[in-house]
């Protein structure tokens, strides 16, 4: 299409140049360049051009947004002109190198976790389902009550719902070790001694069954559903991994390398990281619980309201592991129910921007924005609008915390993670629907009338010539 052409070509200039260009490649929604010289970038011209809908720089990378669908069709014009293309594994391993330590630190944080996130959003609409099929009004639609349930049926929904959180472990310990350079498989099989059914189970102790004792003091349980004694086992083990590795002849390798690493491991996981990592997890979500839990609606004023600066940073991934700690003890995630509020907020602050703006290109920004984030996906309402006017993204943090205060004083939780504001609304089919709702809406209508009588007046865009 020769408009996407020409989008391509003024995207190539406007980042400097295809000399100024280590790789590209996209993602869901952006395109994200490593730069060699981000002096040469011109963010104005980059922002002017048809369909972009922001432009920032994070983790390393130049990420322009364009959106679902537009992005591949742009992306296959960028390819016809011979820059060096990346793979998105690829150029993010190139993105690590830059920014601080501790930036780089959260980035491989997220590495590991957001490939695990999928399976745990299977999880939650499972248990949402299962809320909604086992309600009383529900079924009693069909002549049912809960006593004609089949238990073979109620045994089929705890497979559904509990085997991601039993074999937890397995999974953190495997995408641990592919992150840090392990084989994937060995990481499998440690994260599954982790949860052997030869231990006493974690919840079964939890209710009062009697740990392994070894050497007379160290108590050794199965560790269903934990991160951290997972995660801090697997770093250590894909590093012992790789140093057997080069100390064992090639020809021994097959047998000695996953021989000693698993030995050696199993032994530091179950009497060493276990024990200690697994009390640090408790204190966390202790930390986590009073946190939630604060009076007068605080926890939700305090998250709903920095939520998306947080996501700004680029470090909002390190939540990721508090969130699940929360699904695994509670079966709930009353985090998930005020950070809807937060995402949900920034699209009532550009939907305001987009029906007030007399701007053309304006309004062709900020309405589908505004849609993008009611979908969970807030950056180009917040890069493309809100942020770059100042006053929608702050009517938008405040609307947040307006609706993160009623989550918070109406005990609303859902039942899975990642998914917020309309796809969110599968995690609390449990009777909690209309409330759910109404926490969107009032964050929508808070942030929404904010930015209308305060928060934007298109006498800010006449320097931009927005047309």
């Amino acid at each position: 299409m020769a408009e996407n052409k020409r989008i391509a070509e003024e995207l190539i200039e406007a980042v400097g140049g295809s000399d100024n260009i280590e790789s590209v490649t996209h993602c869901a929604t952006r395109m994200r360049f490593i730069i060699r010289d981000e002096d040469k970038v011109d963010k104005e011209q980059v922002e002017e051009i048809d369909k972009v809908k922001g432009a920032f720089f994070n983790s390393g990378q130049y990420q322009v947004i364009f959106g679902t669908g537009t992005v591949n069709r742009i992306y296959e014009e960028i390819e016809k002109m011979n820059l060096k293309t990346a793979s998105k594994s690829e150029q993010t391993k190139e993105a690590a190198k830059k920014g601080s330590k501790f930036q780089r630190a959260i980035r491989t944080f997220g590495d590991v976790f957001v490939p695990i996130i999928p399976v745990l959003v299977a999880t939650g609409l499972f248990m949402g389902l299962r809320g909604l099929v086992m309600q009383e009004q529900v079924l009693a639609i069909f002549g049912l009550t809960v006593d004609d349930i089949s238990s073979n049926f109620l045994l089929y929904t705890e497979i559904l719902t509990d085997t991601a959180f039993i074999f937890l472990p397995a999974l953190i310990a495997w995408s641990t070790f592919r992150v840090f350079g392990g084989t994937p498989i060995i990481g499998i099989v440690l994260g599954l001694m982790l949860v052997s059914p030869e231990l006493p189970n974690a919840w079964g102790v939890a209710s009062g069954a009697d740990p392994l004792v070894f050497f007379g003091f160290i108590p050794v349980v199965g560790y269903q559903g934990a991160v951290l004694p997972a995660f801090i086992a697997g770093i250590i083990g894909a590093k012992l991994e790789r140093a057997i590795r080069k100390r064992v002849p090639e020809t021994l390798d097959l047998i000695l390398t996953p021989f000693l690493t698993l030995l050696f491991m199993s032994i530091a996981a179950l009497f060493i990281i276990g024990p200690i990592f697994h009390s640090v997890e408790s204190y966390i979500l202790d930390i986590t619980l009073f946190v939630l839990e604060l009076p007068f609606g605080l926890a939700g004023i305090l998250l709903g309201f920095f939520n998306q600066i947080i996501v700004i940073t680029g470090v909002h991934h390190i939540f990721n592991l508090l969130e699940i700690q929360l699904l695994e003890s509670l079966r709930s995630n009353p985090y998930n129910a005020i950070v809807t509020s937060a995402v949900a907020a920034q699209g009532g602050a550009a939907l305001a921007v987009g029906l007030k703006t007399k701007h053309k290109k304006l309004k062709a920004l900020a309405m589908p924005s505004s849609f993008s984030a009611f979908l969970g996906i807030t950056e180009p309402a917040i890069f493309g609008v809100n942020l770059r006017y100042g006053k929608p993204f702050l009517m938008g943090l405040i609307g947040g915390g307006v609706g993160g205060f009623l989550a918070s004083i109406l005990n609303l939780a859902g039942s899975g993670m990642a998914i917020t504001v309309i796809p969110g609304t599968l995690l609390y089919l449990d009777g909690q629907l209309f409330l759910y709702i109404l926490v969107n809406l009032t964050a929508i209508a808070v942030a929404f009338a904010l930015t209308w009588m305060f928060g934007y007046s298109d006498k800010i865009t006449e320097k931009e010539h927005v047309s």
